[in-house]
Parts: structure tokens; C-alpha cells; sequence
């Protein structure tokens, strides 16, 4: 059975009330699945979807090429050739991220680079639907959701990049904006970091 993913979830929002309360509540994530239709979800395009098996169970990440397709090419190179089996975790930061990689950075990278140019932002030409929030943003002219990945704009320059947000996925780098390759990732597990866009290159999101 292909997996599929739910588009946009974390911002869809029913109103719940009670005989003692006529306020509204917000909508478990039980509750929002249980009232989609099959045209909210969208399939998962096995070309950019990675597996990791961990003893408590597997996690599902998808890949964005749109965004970083540099960096995306190298770890779908790596992920080939073996490279993260049996890594550790080097990283668990509550409410902040956890990271994986080799920790003594001697495992051979094989035919992937070393090092890559950060991939910052992209023209917002082309992108295709997206949905914004009607909320404002301290980081961002405006924000929203392509394709279920939460990204922001700038009208003035006309570029577009992924945000930092709960569950995304990206490389781990030195001081230096061009150390990073892919053979470090973390993802976002708490608040969202996002004095950190367009200073590290997001990848993908965990599903």
C-alpha cells in the first residue's frame, strides 16, 4: 500500500463546541484526518521518499528537489550507497532538533561531494498553487504551504525558500555556508527555528 501524506494538515481547524462552553476548540489531529476526503491527501512520489528504520519504528521523509536540488541529489547518492546505515543519533535537543551523521566524519562519501553551496531560496516563478496563511510573519512578507511544505516569500525579490517549521528536514554545516553536503541532517522537533532560514539549506520534511 503506497503511503500517502495529508496536505497542509497542520493548518486545518474545526470548530468543536460543548454543552458547557460555546467556545471554539481546535481539532485533534484524530479529528482532522477523520474529516478529510481522499482529494486532501496526495501520494508520495517514491523517487523522493526516504525510510529510516529505528528500533521504535520507521520515518517517513520526503524530499523537496524544487528547493535544493543539489543537495538532494547528493543524498539520495548517499542514501545508495549505504552511507547512513547504522549511523547514530549525535544530536537530541528538546523542543529543538534531533541530528544524525557520522560523528568522527571518517566514512567514506563515496561519488557524493564533500561540500556543497547553500541552497538558500529560489525564484518563486513557477511553483505552481500556493495557499497561504492569513496570519502575519515577524521572518517573512508571507507564508503558506506548496505542495504540503511549509515555505515563505518576498515580493520584492521575487525568491521564495522553505521555512524552518515543525518536522523539516535539513543539513547539518560548519560556519562556513558551503560545508554542508547532506551527510548531516537534522529535523525540527520543537519550536520553529526560523531565525535559521536562509542560513541552512532545508531538504524535506518528516511525515
Amino acid at each position: 500500500m503506497r503511503l500517502k501524506t495529508l496536505v497542509a494538515l497542520s493548518i486545518c481547524t474545526i470548530g468543536l463546541t460543548t454543552p458547557a462552553m460555546a467556545a471554539d476548540w481546535p481539532a485533534t489531529a484524530a479529528e482532522v484526518i477523520a474529516a478529510t476526503k481522499a482529494t486532501d491527501w496526495r501520494e508520495l512520489d517514491p523517487e523522493r521518499t526516504l525510510y529510516m528504520d529505528l528500533n521504535g519504528g520507521r520515518v517517513v521523509i520526503e524530499l523537496n528537489p524544487e528547493f535544493a536540488p543539489r543537495h538532494v541529489a547528493n543524498i539520495i547518492q548517499l542514501v545508495r550507497q549505504g552511507y547512513f546505515n547504522a549511523l547514530p543519533i549525535v544530536r537530541s535537543q528538546d523542543n529543538y532538533v534531533v541530528q544524525w551523521g557520522d560523528p568522527d566524519g571518517k566514512r567514506d562519501l563515496g561519488k557524493a561531494h564533500s561540500s556543497l553551496d547553500g541552497e538558500y531560496q529560489r525564484s518563486a516563478r513557477g511553483l505552481g498553487r500556493f495557499e497561504p496563511l492569513p496570519d502575519g510573519d515577524v521572518y517573512a512578507e508571507q507564508v503558506g504551504y506548496l505542495r504540503g511544505f511549509p515555505i515563505a516569500l518576498d515580493s520584492g525579490s521575487k525568491n521564495a525558500w522553505l521555512a524552518h517549521c515543525y518536522g523539516m528536514l535539513g543539513v547539518g554545516r560548519g560556519e562556513a555556508a558551503d560545508s554542508g553536503s547532506g551527510a548531516e541532517l537534522y529535523v525540527v522537533t520543537g519550536h520553529s527555528p526560523r531565525h535559521l532560514d536562509r542560513n541552512v539549506t532545508l531538504v524535506g520534511r518528516v511525515w
